[in-house]
């Protein structure tokens, strides 16, 4: 770039070539960027009677120096562009939502936010359109391959929370998904519910008896529980204790997979469909149910609805049935809650059970986060879904350095701070130092010098390699003075020898232009950007952002002072 700016500025037909009123935008003053506490009428005025004594050169070197400005400040946007790209920050959490396209959680959480501070980023997705790769270090990445609208969406994320709301194993045809739960669980990502419960629930025999424990610390009466015979292949399934019985085959949910058998010869025949799905299965005795109760337990909140059939099914849930929500009882509580304990804690679940025509219930099986909502109160139900997952977002998910945090701190004036080893002596000046950094070291009012030592006067200042940073002559007499490229009034006092207490100091006339070229002093204006510390060992991406904005500087200031 350096180059490129040397054969521009050599060209004669760069005047030229450039648009209608470009340089009288260009000449036009910047307004002067200074702290509040400095009075910003003495630099006025000096700088306009340093452009005043440059003459028409100084003007095109200032228009150049803005046009330079201007450069570096779209280097230092690419810089952050590049940066955010990049994953060094972020301004939000990202949740990942595993469940079908019929429910919109992007609405449901919006305006939700993690810590007080970070947006919720929702993704959703089913089972059958992410994969990802997991790192035993905890690095992992997951990647979505969708359709959406019609188009094709491709994206890759490292997600922060992950709200299950699918089965992960089910009998649909490429229904097996638990190498994605166990990739989930390698990479140590938190969910609701967790996935060693999810893992659990895919094999519906094995929740049974987590129930059957249950039942049996509990009691028939304060745990009625079905009976259930296991069959683990089809060669055992030849005859069953009574009849009629409902035969259960694999982990089908939602009323498939169910058949009623009412004598031996159709048993037999069932028999040999499970062979030919070559699963397990299991048999109960039938229920001629009244109704069946559904308790379902989100977070703290608990509802339990009442279904009764109208189609005449003995399945509830197939065909036409009627639907009321009704009381919560201390046994139903009870239930739910026994249930809720089993595989370390279900933070959503259901309980089904049926109250048959003899008056007895029977509790039959148990959901788990994949259940299905019912009732005219879903829109409520998945808001207390959201307002859970907040708050085990609140527990689980890390916090993280805000961006904006981030970048105040490198944009903004350098911290105080920094390390003595890359502060210069005072009294001392520095081509690379700026009017900022010198004016943070100065020490507050009635503030002793470091080590308690009275200040020496400063030996004669050295000749800078930019014109017109020079001591400036009322500075010369008193002790302890910081060297400024500038002569500025105080906003703060400073302390005199003695401790004694700041006064206010009157602004000093303008100082008389250097012997040095115009377009030199000219840069030296306008190049009025704070200096960021020497960069440390290991460098972020904002302080190398800050480096590089800081060589080009350079890099411009001795070009044009050649």
């Amino acid at each position: 770039i350096m180059n490129y700016l040397r054969r521009r500025l050599s060209d004669s037909n760069f005047m030229s070539n450039l648009p209608n009123g470009y340089m009288t935008d260009l000449q036009r003053p910047d307004p002067p960027q200074q702290s509040p506490a400095v009075s910003p009428g003495p630099e006025r005025r000096q700088s306009s009677s340093q452009q005043q004594s440059g003459g028409g050169g100084s003007g095109f070197f200032s228009s150049i120096s803005n046009a330079v400005k201007q450069t570096t400040a779209a280097a230092a946007a690419t810089l952050s562009e590049a940066a955010d790209r990049a994953g060094v920050s972020s301004s939000g959490k990202i949740l990942l939502v595993i469940d079908d396209q019929q429910t919109d959680w992007v609405k449901v959480f919006r305006g939700r936010k993690v810590h007080g501070e970070y947006d919720i980023k929702v993704e959703q997705a089913e089972f059958s359109e992410i994969n990802l790769v997991a790192n035993a270090m905890g690095t992992y990445h997951v990647d979505m391959d969708a359709i959406r609208n019609g188009h094709k969406v491709t994206k890759s994320f490292k997600p922060d929370f992950v709200l299950i709301r699918q089965h992960a194993f089910s009998m649909d045809k490429n229904g097996d998904h638990r190498n994605i739960v166990i990739g989930l669980q390698y990479a140590g990502v938190p969910t609701v519910n967790s996935l060693h419960s999810v893992y659990n629930f895919c094999d519906k025999p094995w929740v049974f008896a987590q129930m059957s424990r249950m039942h049996k610390q509990l009691g028939p009466e304060e745990f009625p529980l079905i009976e259930q015979v296991y069959y683990p292949n089809h060669k055992e399934m030849i005859t069953s204790p009574r009849f009629p019985v409902v035969v259960k085959m694999g982990h089908a949910h939602s009323g498939m997979g169910k058949v009623k058998v009412d004598n031996q010869y159709d048993f037999q025949d069932i028999a040999s469909v499970v062979a030919l799905t070559k699963t397990y299965a299991t048999s109960e005795p039938f229920i001629d149910a009244k109704y069946d109760v559904r308790i379902q337990k989100i977070g703290n909140n608990y509802k339990a609805y009442m279904r009764t059939s109208i189609s005449g099914n003995w399945k509830t849930n197939t065909g036409s049935s009627m639907l009321e929500q009704v009381a919560m009882s201390d046994k139903y509580r009870m239930w739910v809650d026994s249930c809720a304990e089993i595989f370390g804690g279900l933070d959503i679940c259901a309980v089904e059970a049926l109250h048959g025509k003899d008056g007895k219930d029977y509790i039959i099986e148990v959901d788990d986060c994949s259940m299905p909502l019912i009732g005219d109160q879903q829109d409520e139900d998945r808001i207390q879904i959201a307002e859970l997952v907040v708050s085990s977002m609140n527990q689980l998910v890390p916090r993280t350095s805000s961006p904006s945090t981030i970048r105040a701190s490198t944009s903004g004036q350098p911290a105080q701070g920094a390390p003595p080893g890359q502060r210069p002596p005072s009294g001392q000046g520095s081509p690379q130092q700026s009017s900022v950094s010198q004016q943070q070291q100065k020490p507050s009012p009635g503030q002793k010098p470091p080590g308690g030592q009275p200040q020496q006067r400063p030996p004669p200042p050295r000749q800078l390699s930019q014109g017109g940073q020079q001591r400036a002559p009322g500075q010369q007499g008193r002790p302890g003075a910081p060297t400024t490229q500038q002569p500025r009034p105080a906003a703060q006092g400073q302390g005199g020898p003695g401790g004694r207490p700041p006064l206010q100091q009157k602004p000093q006339p303008p100082q008389k232009p250097s012997q040095d070229s115009p377009k030199s002093q000219s840069l030296t204006n306008t190049f009025n950007i704070p200096e960021t510390p020497a960069p440390r060992a290991s460098l972020s991406q904002d302080e190398v952002k800050a480096e590089t904005i800081r060589n080009l500087r350079k890099s411009f200031a001795s070009l044009f002072s050649d």
